[in-house]
């Protein structure tokens, strides 16, 4: 298929297999997710932006986390929801895997001639409650994204990409926040607490994919073109947990 001809496709006409560039994004987006977790525990300031006179704080995960999303709605314009799908619960699966992998070695006694247990801890450990919101908000939150992004590109005809990013974007990360904030810290924190991160968090976020909408458009129709495909879906099962046609 000549990468200058981008075919309009439904998502049962596509095989996964097929694309040459489907895979690798699979894997960074496997790996910006296991990176921003455990990089979550950093609280960082951002110099360079002042809001009301004061320099916000951000953790280490709201600086890579929202990169999932533009990734989701990659994966979804290009290839179909199928195949978003199929990366986000690799992704998922990933995620549990690393989070099993580490409690089990932090829990293991350090060497006698090992003085790093405390540091590596700090980054290893994790607190169940924590681990669980982190998990069931990923979920709810990529489905609900790649959803939205899937549908509005049958309601406008594929036109206005910038609508389906953002539009997917507030609803995606809409549950992701409320998600993960409630799980986490209800019962623990007050509730102005949990609305001030909630706000917060998802004002963050949504700004975030808004900013980055120039360069998801330049990767959207650079890999148009380099697949030769655009994908409809059209007659999609879009049940997150039916399996994906075309592998």
């Amino acid at each position: 298929m000549s990468s200058s001809v981008i075919k309009r496709l439904t998502a049962r006409d596509t095989r996964l297999s097929t694309f040459r560039f489907y895979d690798l994004l699979v894997h960074i987006f496997v790996v910006i997710l296991l990176i921003s977790n455990l990089v979550g525990q950093k609280r960082c300031v951002i110099p360079f932006i002042h809001v009301f006179g004061q320099v916000p704080e951000v953790s280490g995960a709201q600086l890579l986390f929202p990169l999932t999303y533009i990734f989701g709605n990659i994966f979804t314009e290009v290839y179909g929801y199928g195949a978003s799908r199929r990366a986000i619960w690799i992704a998922l699966f990933s995620n549990v895997l690393m989070t099993i992998v580490g409690v089990c070695v932090v829990s293991f006694p350090a060497a006698s001639n090992w003085p790093n247990q405390k540091a590596f801890e700090a980054v290893f450990y994790v607190v169940p409650r924590f681990v669980l919101a982190s998990l069931v908000a990923f979920w709810a939150g990529e489905f609900t994204n790649s959803y939205t992004l899937a549908r509005m590109k049958l309601w406008t005809n594929g036109r206005w990409l910038w609508t389906r990013t953002v539009g997917s974007t507030i609803t995606g990360q809409f549950v992701d926040t409320i998600t993960v904030i409630f799980i986490a810290f209800v019962g623990t924190a007050s509730w102005p607490d949990i609305l001030n991160l909630m706000v917060s968090g998802y004002l963050f976020k949504v700004i975030y994919e808004v900013v980055a909408t120039p360069a998801t458009y330049w990767v959207v129709n650079m890999l148009k073109r380099a697949e030769g495909i655009d994908v409809y879906d059209r007659g999609t099962n879009f049940n997150p947990f039916a399996r994906t046609a075309h592998l």
